[in-house]
């Protein structure tokens, strides 16, 4: 029997669509999607969308969240991020740096709270970019701001902060200088290579931004689309095979074939339960309880006792109610 998993999710669908539409700059078009959507809501689901499992936990938002966060695609505010974004990246395209720099050191702190080093990697760039002087790159030429000169100064005037955690690149970046003349022949010639660096400083400071919103770097609804255009030409195979033998597909939450699909499209690592070698699903997921250790559900509800368990890999006791799910 061919169902379709999205048909009682309509809400679902229209954010993701509208958050997209966001995503890639389409403010307009995204504009009037969602007054459609809200002025024309789609009916109530034949299902619930708020799910709350044997945990107490919603695995899936409830309506209101949803229609929440519809209202919430509305705001200037979101609009006007992603306006920031892509104005951010006009000016990378055309080999600009500073407002990304700007960007960068004004939301410092949270990129250092991540680990990221994307401030470091633009100035880093312009840096090189100033190395490679006015010939180069199109600015103006003026000793102490462009080139040789211009580099220096701009080293001298930025590099310090990051020394604890960069030393070793400002050290290369800085010994460079002596070999100015005939830097294409000298040992740090490839980090003075321009060719893909705009492009990389791009998605990486894509990456940054859309995080510190607390979103993936890619669309979730393209890499949807793509990992199921990756799939479809297996499942249109299996499923004529299937036909022709007679049989029905008997595998109810997974695919009953392996997709290859591109490392940057796998988020959910696969975690074996130690009692049972099974693999977590999301009826059984993985627990964690007091000490540590982590366990499928299924296998922490066989081991409890009058509502207390004892963790089968060390001595510790616990409550069934201070385990965790963990979510991957």
């Amino acid at each position: 029997m061919e169902t379709d998993a999205m048909a009682d999710h309509p809400r679902l669908i229209n954010r993701a669509i509208a958050m997209h539409l966001l995503r890639e700059g389409q403010f307009s078009v995204a504009s009037t999607f969602l007054k459609e959507a809200t002025d024309h809501p789609p009916g109530r689901e034949a299902h619930t969308i708020s799910q709350t499992d044997e945990d107490g936990d919603d695995d899936m938002e409830s309506e209101e969240d949803l229609e929440d966060e519809m209202a919430g695609l509305h705001s200037e505010h979101l609009q006007n991020k992603f306006a920031e974004m892509y104005s951010i990246l006009s000016e990378l395209k055309d080999h600009n740096l500073l407002p990304a720099i700007n960007w960068a050191h004004a939301n410092g702190v949270h990129l250092e709270a991540r680990g990221s080093t994307l401030e470091f990697e633009l100035i880093k760039l312009q840096y090189v970019w100033l190395f490679k002087g006015p010939s180069v790159n199109g600015l103006p030429d003026e000793p102490t701001t462009n080139g040789l000169g211009g580099a220096i100064n701009y080293a001298r005037q930025n590099f310090p902060r990051f020394q604890n955690r960069h030393l070793l690149e400002i050290q290369q970046l800085s010994s460079a200088v002596v070999f100015a003349p005939n830097l294409a022949k000298s040992p740090y010639s490839h980090i003075f290579e321009t060719e893909s660096a705009f492009e990389d400083v791009a998605m990486s400071f894509t990456r940054e931004f859309c995080s510190l919103l607390g979103l993936s770097a890619e669309s979730p609804l393209y890499i949807a689309v793509t990992a199921g255009s990756i799939a479809l030409p297996r499942l249109i195979k299996y499923t004529t095979y299937m036909r022709e033998k007679k049989t029905e597909w008997t595998t109810e939450n997974e695919l009953a074939f392996a997709t290859p699909l591109p490392e940057f499209m796998i988020y959910h690592p696969i975690f074996v339960c130690p009692v049972s070698k099974e693999q977590t699903t999301q009826d059984n997921p993985p627990m964690m309880l007091s000490c540590g250790h982590v366990l499928c559900r299924e296998s922490l509800n066989n081991i409890v006792k009058a509502a207390r368990y004892k963790c089968p890999y060390c001595p510790t006791e616990g409550h069934l109610k201070d385990a965790i799910q963990i979510r991957l």
